[in-house]
């Protein structure tokens, strides 16, 4: 049986849009297509009636500065946004979620918005854009909007744009200035287990010995990304002192809701490992600042 029926490639967003609403059958968006043709042919997909190449569209594989944002078309491949000087300025933590996504290979294929899409909650790339806070533009039949990210998700694997109507054009990142510095880590299984155990990734901004302000990701800290915007509390404003550390810590303990899971880790194993990876980040990005 085909997998698909008709494959279109659009040259604009508008044309993306239009493909997909009027498409006579389930439609969905391909870019770097890792994961999607993979479930297709293994029948965890059922077959859809139109594909739509986004890797046409100019506005989805840009990597360029916009006024004061870092834009990254959701069609852009994982390796690029690794790669790119722009990454490495203002998304450090980007850059190391993206290097430590599948293997060089997929990576060379894989997309940013792909990796997104899929709505896990401890994707690497998508903790790193929510501690970089980012903005997510989402393109439908009424035009462009501009969300922010954590607004893509539902749930784990939900998405929460409609996929029949929405496409995620791609994201805005803030540029970052002096004094600000982001960091991203995970502890993963060696067996080949693509997600991580844990992963964290910290934005901040220094003044002198004091957090003047800051972000912390977790993954999986829930259902769907989670920011540890109490521990974030303990620590605005204040001094990284080693008290103030352990406040922080239990506040995100506090906050986090970890879950079992049978191939990766228990809920209480992640409430044991979470500081150390925590403070490494945290510090990390402290000594970059």
């Amino acid at each position: 049986m085909n997998l698909w029926q008709e494959y279109k490639r659009p040259v604009s967003v508008a044309e993306a849009v239009q493909a997909l609403t009027s498409a006579p059958g389930s439609a969905m968006p391909i870019a770097g297509g890792t994961d999607l043709i993979l479930d297709l042919k293994q029948g965890r997909h059922s077959p859809v009636h139109t594909l739509i190449d986004l890797t046409s569209v100019h506005e989805m594989t840009a990597l360029e500065i916009r006024e004061n944002s870092l834009f990254i078309g959701a069609a852009v491949p994982v390796n690029r946004v690794a790669l790119d000087p722009l990454t490495a300025t203002h998304a450090q933590a980007l850059v190391e979620a993206c290097n430590l996504i599948a293997g060089p290979q997929v990576r060379n294929t894989a997309t940013l918005g792909g990796n997104v899409a899929h709505a896990l909650p401890a994707a690497d790339g998508t903790i790193a854009l929510t501690a970089l806070e980012a903005i997510a533009e989402v393109a439908n039949d009424l035009g462009i909007r501009r969300i922010p990210f954590t607004s893509l998700f539902a749930g784990p694997g939900k998405s929460a744009i409609d996929k029949t109507k929405e496409i995620i054009v791609g994201f805005h990142v803030p540029l970052a200035a002096a004094h600000q510095a982001s960091c991203f880590k995970r502890i993963m299984r060696p067996q080949g287990v693509a997600l991580p155990i844990l992963n964290c990734s910290v934005w901040l901004e220094r003044n002198g010995d004091e957090v003047k302000d800051i972000h912390i990701a977790v993954g999986p800290g829930g259902s769907t990304p989670f920011r540890a915007t109490n521990a974030e509390a303990a620590l605005r404003g204040k001094s990284l002192t080693e008290e103030n550390y352990n406040k922080s810590v239990d506040a995100l303990l506090a906050q986090a809701k970890f879950r079992d899971s049978a191939r990766r880790a228990s809920a209480e194993y992640r409430r044991h490992i979470i500081g150390g990876l925590f403070k490494d980040v945290l510090y990390t990005a402290w000594d970059r600042a």
